[in-house]
C-alpha cells in the first residue's frame, strides 16, 4: 500500500470513530455514575432475530444473549469445558454410540414448571427434525432414537458414532424448552438464570435474575439489553451514562471511554474475512480468489483498524479452537500485489476490469472499517471495489439466506465447542453455505472426519479441510477480531467464553466483593 493512501485512509478512518450521532441507543442522560448496581444496561449492536426461540437461532449476536435464559442437557463453561446443566451427568456406552442422561433433580422453568423427560425429549426430537422438517441442529440427524427410561433418565442412540455430539448437546440451539409450548418464538421460556421479561423491537430486550435457578444465582437482578445500532454512538451512550456494559467496541474507541469504566481484553472467537459468492462470476475463478488473497496485507488491516490487536487468521478456524488450529496456514498467500496482478491479468482481468461489491453490515464497525482497508488495497493492484452497507436485518435477509451479494465483509462463530461447527458450511449441500462454495475433495474429506472414531485421525482431517480452504482461497481471511469489553466501574466479574457468550450471570456489583 502507497504511505500516502495509508496515511490518508489512517486520517479518515480516525475521523469516522471521532464522529458522534445523535441516535442510536436512544437517551444518553448523563447520570455521572450509577446509582443502582441492581440492574446493568448493556448495549448491544444489534436486534435479536425476529424469534426468540433457541433452536431457531442463526446469528452469533442472538444465541450470545439467549445463552442467559436457555440450557442445555449439558452447556460450556468460559474454560471451554463441557459441563452439566439440566442433566447431571451422562453416561456414554463403550461403542460410542448410545449416550443415558441422568436429569438433575427439581430443574425449573420459568413458568415454574419442573422439567421432565418429556420436556427433554421434545426438544431434541424438535431440534432433530422427526416431525417431518429439516433438522434445526444438523448433527441431530444421526440420532435414531430418544427414549425415556424412567423419570430421570433419557436415552440418546445415534445411528454413526461422533466424537462431536455432546458439543452439539450443550449449544443454545438444543437448548431444553417446555414440550407442547405454542408460543416460543415471542414467550422464550428456558432454565437459565435470567428469564425473559419484554421485549421492544428494535430498542431492547429486558430479563430479570430467576430466584428459582437450579445453579449459582445471578448476581444482578434486573438486565436489559439496548439495542445501539449506530455504531459512531457508543461511546456517546457510555460516557452519557445510558449504557454500563459494551462488548464487541471497537480497539480505536476504548480510547475514548471515560475513566468511569474497566476496558477488558480478549478475542472474539470469530473468523473475520471477506467472504466471496463462489457462484458471482469471477470468484468462480481460483486465479481471481487467489490475487485478491495476495493484495491484501493483513498486519496493515490490523495496525489501521484496531491499533495491531488481533490474530491474523489464513482459514476458518481461530486460534481458541486449539488443537485444530493451524497458524502456518496464515502464510499461504502472504502479501505480494505484483502477484496479484499476474494472477488477474491471466485471469483476463487487466488493470481496472474488475469490480465488485463488497456488502457490510453497517452496525458493525470493525466489519465496515477492515472493508474500507481492503478496499483501499485492492485499488493498488487494479480493483476496485464499492462499499455497500446495509442494516443487518437486511445482511441477513440478501448475504445470508438469499446469497444475492458479491463479497461480504463479517465474522463468522462457532455455535458450539467443535470443530465441525466452523467448517461444516462449507460442504457443497450445506443449508448454511452463504458462500455458495462447492469441492468434491472438501466434501470427501469432512465426510471421512465425521466418520472417523479415533479423536487423532479425525484431528486430522478436520485440519485437512482447513488446509483446503486455506489453498483453494474459498475467502480473503483476514483475523480473529480483538474483543474489547467496556463496563463501568461498579461492577466486576465479567469473564471471556472461547465462544460467543455474554454471561451476565457472572458479573456482579463491585460491593458484592
Amino acid at each position: 500500500m502507497k504511505k500516502a493512501t495509508t496515511r490518508k485512509l489512517a486520517a479518515m478512518l480516525a475521523l469516522s470513530l471521532l464522529s458522534t450521532a445523535l441516535s442510536g441507543c436512544n437517551d444518553a442522560s448523563d447520570r455521572n455514575g450509577k446509582e443502582d448496581s441492581s440492574n446493568i444496561t448493556v448495549g448491544i449492536a444489534q436486534d435479536l432475530e425476529e424469534s426468540l426461540d433457541p433452536h431457531k437461532a442463526e446469528a452469533a449476536a442472538t444465541r450470545e444473549i439467549l445463552f442467559n435464559v436457555f440450557e442445555g442437557l449439558y452447556k460450556p463453561d468460559s474454560n471451554g469445558e463441557l459441563i452439566p446443566a439440566v442433566a447431571e451427568n451422562c453416561v456414554q456406552s463403550p461403542d460410542g454410540l448410545v449416550y443415558t442422561f441422568t436429569l438433575r433433580e427439581n430443574v425449573k422453568f420459568h413458568n415454574g414448571n419442573t422439567v421432565t423427560a418429556e420436556d427433554v425429549i421434545s426438544s431434541i426430537e424438535y431440534c432433530a427434525g422427526t416431525n417431518g422438517n429439516d433438522p434445526l441442529v444438523p448433527a441431530f440427524s444421526n440420532i435414531s432414537s430418544i427414549e425415556k427410561t424412567d423419570e430421570k433418565t433419557v436415552t440418546i442412540t445415534l445411528l454413526e458414532r461422533d466424537p462431536d455430539f455432546m458439543s452439539y448437546i450443550a449449544s443454545v440451539k438444543a437448548a431444553i424448552t417446555p414440550a407442547g409450548q405454542t408460543d416460543a418464538d415471542t414467550n422464550p421460556i428456558g432454565t437459565g438464570p435470567y428469564k425473559y421479561v419484554s421485549r421492544s423491537v428494535q430498542e431492547n430486550i429486558v430479563m430479570e435474575k430467576f430466584d428459582e435457578y437450579w445453579g449459582e444465582k445471578a448476581y444482578i437482578d434486573d438486565v436489559t439489553f439496548k439495542v445501539c445500532a449506530d455504531a459512531d454512538s457508543l461511546v456517546m451512550n457510555l460516557n452519557g451514562g445510558s449504557v454500563d456494559m459494551m462488548a464487541h467496541l471497537p480497539v480505536s474507541q476504548t480510547n475514548q471511554v471515560s475513566d468511569d469504566f474497566t476496558v477488558l481484553e480478549g478475542t472474539m472467537n470469530l473468523v473475520q474475512a471477506m467472504y466471496l459468492n463462489n457462484d458471482f462470476e469471477p470468484f468462480n475463478d481460483i486465479r481471481v480468489r487467489q490475487a485478491l488473497c495476495y493484495a491484501i496485507n493483513k498486519s496493515d488491516i490490523l495496525s489501521l483498524t484496531s491499533d495491531g490487536k488481533g490474530e491474523e487468521l489464513g482459514s476458518s478456524m481461530f486460534p481458541n479452537f486449539r488443537k485444530y488450529y493451524i497458524p502456518e496456514l496464515n502464510d499461504t498467500y502472504s502479501y505480494d500485489p505484483e502477484r496479484a496482478k499476474e494472477l488477474l491479468a491471466d485471469a483476463g482481468y487487466s488493470d481496472g476490469t474488475l469490480s465488485f461489491t463488497i456488502t457490510v453490515p453497517s452496525n458493525y464497525p470493525q466489519h465496515v472499517d477492515a472493508a474500507q482497508v481492503i478496499a483501499d488495497q485492492l485499488s493498488e493492484v487494479g480493483v476496485n471495489a464499492d462499499i455497500k452497507k446495509v442494516e443487518w436485518n437486511t445482511w441477513l435477509s440478501d448475504v445470508y439466506s438469499d446469497r444475492k451479494y458479491e463479497a461480504t465483509v463479517v465474522g463468522v462463530d462457532a455455535s458450539n465447542l467443535a470443530a465441525s461447527a466452523m467448517l461444516s458450511r462449507f460442504c457443497s449441500d450445506a443449508s448454511n453455505n452463504f458462500i455458495n462454495y462447492s469441492n468434491e475433495e472438501y466434501d470427501s474429506v469432512y465426510s471421512s472426519a465425521q466418520m472417523e472414531i479415533e479423536d487423532e485421525k479425525q484431528t486430522e482431517l478436520y485440519k485437512q479441510c482447513e488446509t483446503i480452504l486455506a489453498e483453494d482461497a474459498a475467502n480473503v481471511y483476514i483475523q480473529d477480531l480483538a474483543e474489547m469489553v467496556a463496563i463501568r466501574n461498579d461492577f466486576t466479574g465479567y469473564e471471556f467464553y472461547p465462544l460467543y457468550v455474554q454471561d451476565i450471570a457472572k458479573i456482579k456489583p463491585i460491593d458484592a466483593e
